[in-house]
């Protein structure tokens, strides 16, 4: 059993509240769920406008299936979200 863990650092432009950062960044996490098959969470920079850090998962018997399916994640939100900017992308392995 593989388990992939990718942590993405997001900055959201021109956020003024906290209700605004959620209304904005909810679909964003649902729509990866969807997309990937991938669990995905807000895990850090909570209290924060601008910035949030989403951690995704994901469990496959496969290794490669694992790396490939997750390091496709920030580059689809960069085509397919683009008033969100991708800062910084981490892959562990487990």
């Amino acid at each position: 059993m593989k388990i992939g863990l990718l942590v993405l650092h997001i900055y959201i432009p021109g956020c003024s509240s906290l209700k605004e950062k959620r209304r904005r960044l909810k679909p964003l996490l649902v729509r990866l769920g969807r997309e990937f098959n991938i669990s995905v969470a807000e895990v850090d920079y909570l209290d924060k406008w601008k910035d949030a850090l989403v951690a995704c998962t994901l469990v496959s018997n496969d290794h490669n299936h694992v790396q490939k399916s997750l390091n496709k994640v920030p580059h689809w939100i960069e085509k397919h979200w683009p008033d969100v900017d991708v800062v910084d992308d981490q892959i562990e392995l487990l």
